[in-house]
């Protein structure tokens, strides 16, 4: 039990019950917006310092920064929305940690029990609204079970592939007084590999020549990571890593060859379809990480394939493996690093190619307009230590920090893999409120961050220190443009912006606001941010024209028409 767990004989009301559970469940931060559907709860946390609430700005914004408390910890991050309009919102954010994989509680208030199934005031049906994207969405509608339902809503997002749990709150419920137990804490299982499967494996190294590895997923540890990192080294085999899965390798290990997601490397994509053996750790080979599902066949991959992940039913689902193994990250990494190398290693040149491949591969390249990504991707580099924390939401800006940055060890990046716009600014603060003493880089578009830009002010509320906020701005929903163009050339429609003064929207929270529109300007304005004590935001006025590292606007448009004419 956790340090404030109270034995049977003590009354309590709903509220208090709940906010005691998650202590004993280990919970140290909670979001949330409040609302009078679950004042109960708020009562709860009266007082205490653990579990601290997080008071934020916008629903959509506090289950973002409980999803990335959850990639960040392991344990589910957790935030407490209030009915109808509240878990509307916050649906975002579950859809972050459905694609993800990522644990996370998201709680609901509820409308009072006695008055269900009069379309009350707020009343939404929470099974049904969240039943096909939450592992478990239930009501919890006895008081003596909110001990209950809290520790299996803790080992439901935790346990087989992560994901999000939704529980609604009946206020009633939460008003009401009960003398209960809290409930032992729910601790994780580690599922350790079929040794006979194991020895099919190491058999199949043993034979390969040319075998590759992508690792990827959730239900990762540093531990995990470490031992990740002595098997590929001790067998010198090439590491992919999927989408936004960057940190689970460090990008400086020499097995390390780049990331397949948006916009690879071509010479990566050639040599995982060429591979004769693909071991995959942890990653579902979701439709960014397999190139739309082109990688690689469905259902038969056609490369012999071992595919391992924590949950059985993920195991051809999509891909029939030639070995499948259900098994944990913690327990498949330990037992990798346990086997013995081939004294012969034929892969290894091949390895160091795709390593010299990766490095030529990251350096940064031009690009119309005068601020250049490039320049400060490398002022970056040169600035961040390793263990600092970038973010980013969704847009064709992330190209740069996923192409071109280095991260470092696990969780080092928060990205997610839903494609969720607005995601950036607030992972940053939770990565912030979790580990105070990491430097954060939050990349956003402008579109992107003026969807969960208020958020600033939670930053600013919780006296967050050392978190940079770079806005990327070309005016325009840069990913839509670029499909726009392609699909309709010359047809733009809905997807120009008129933007505000963002350096001033940044100071008008008490942020530092910086504005960059040449390259000169480049090195002071990063070198100021890193260095002020609080938030800082720095707006990159980028040419419209720069839409990848690899092409432009223009470019696009005259293939488009040609290809009609």
């Amino acid at each position: 039990m956790g340090d404030g767990a109270i034995m049977e004989g003590t009354a309590r009301h709903g509220g208090k019950i709940l906010v005691d559970q998650l202590e004993a469940q280990g919970i140290e931060l909670c979001f949330g917006v409040p609302g009078e559907s679950y004042l109960p709860v708020l009562d709860g946390f009266h007082g205490r310092n653990r579990p601290r609430f997080v008071v934020c700005r916008q629903e959509g914004g506090a289950a973002m920064m409980a999803e990335a408390v959850g990639k960040l910890t392991g344990r589910p991050g957790v935030a407490f929305v209030t009915r109808g309009p509240g878990a509307t919102n916050a649906a975002a954010g579950v859809h972050v940690a459905q694609q993800d994989s990522t644990p996370m509680i998201l709680f609901v208030g509820q409308i009072d029990s006695t008055t269900r199934e009069r379309d009350a005031f707020q009343e939404v049906d929470y099974r049904r609204m969240f039943g096909g994207m939450a592992k478990w969405a239930a009501e919890i509608d006895r008081i003596e079970r909110i001990p209950e339902f809290v520790q299996h809503a803790v080992s439901t997002a935790m346990g087989g592939r992560p994901g999000p749990v939704v529980l609604a709150l009946p206020e009633d419920m939460l008003h009401e007084r009960a003398a209960v137990a809290d409930a032992p804490r729910w601790q994780g299982v580690d599922i350790w590999p079929d040794p006979h499967a194991l020895a099919r494996l190491a058999a199949r190294l043993a034979d390969a020549a040319r075998p590759f590895v992508i690792v990827g997923g959730s239900g990762w540890t540093p531990g995990a990571c470490a031992d990740l990192a002595r098997f590929v080294e001790a067998f010198d085999l090439p590491v992919a890593a999927g989408f936004r899965r960057q940190d689970l390798l460090d990008n400086e290990h020499p097995c390390y060859v780049g990331d397949i997601a948006i916009g690879p490397n071509p010479a990566l994509v050639e040599r995982i379809r060429s591979a004769d053996l693909l071991l995959v750790l942890g990653s579902r080979l979701s439709e960014m990480t397999t190139q739309g599902y082109t990688l690689l066949g469905v259902p038969d991959p056609g490369v012999p394939l071992v595919h391992v992940h924590p949950d059985a039913t993920e195991l051809g689902r999509v891909y029939t493996p030639e070995i499948a193994i259900c098994a944990t990250m913690p327990a498949i990494c330990a037992a990798l690093a346990a086997l013995s190398p081939p004294a012969q290693r034929r892969w290894a040149e091949d390895r160091a190619r795709l390593r010299a491949s990766y490095l030529a591969w990251r350096t940064p390249t031009r690009h119309p307009g005068d601020v250049q990504m490039g320049h400060v991707m490398r002022r970056l580099a040169e600035r961040l230590p390793r263990e600092a924390i970038v973010t980013n939401g969704a847009g064709n800006y992330c190209a740069w920090p996923n192409r071109f940055y280095s991260y470092g060890p696990f969780r080092s990046q928060l990205a997610p893999t839903s494609g969720s716009m607005g995601y950036g600014l607030p992972a940053a603060i939770a990565a912030k409120l979790v580990h105070p003493d990491r430097p954060t880089v939050c990349f956003a578009g402008d579109g992107c961050f003026l969807m969960t830009g208020q958020e600033l002010a939670t930053a600013v509320q919780y006296g967050v220190r050392g978190l940079v906020v770079l806005v990327v701005n070309n005016g325009m929903y840069g990913t839509i443009r670029m499909h726009q163009e392609r699909e309709f050339p010359t047809r733009v429609s809905g997807t120009t912006l008129v933007n505000p003064d963002f350096a001033a929207y940044a100071r008008a929270f008490g942020c530092l606001g910086l504005r960059v529109t040449r390259d000169a300007e480049v090195d002071e304005a990063i070198d100021t941010a890193l260095a002020h004590p609080g938030v800082a935001l720095v707006e990159l006025v980028v040419d419209p024209e720069a839409i990848t590292p690899r092409t432009t606007l223009s470019a696009i448009r005259e293939a488009a028409l040609a290809a009609d004419r």
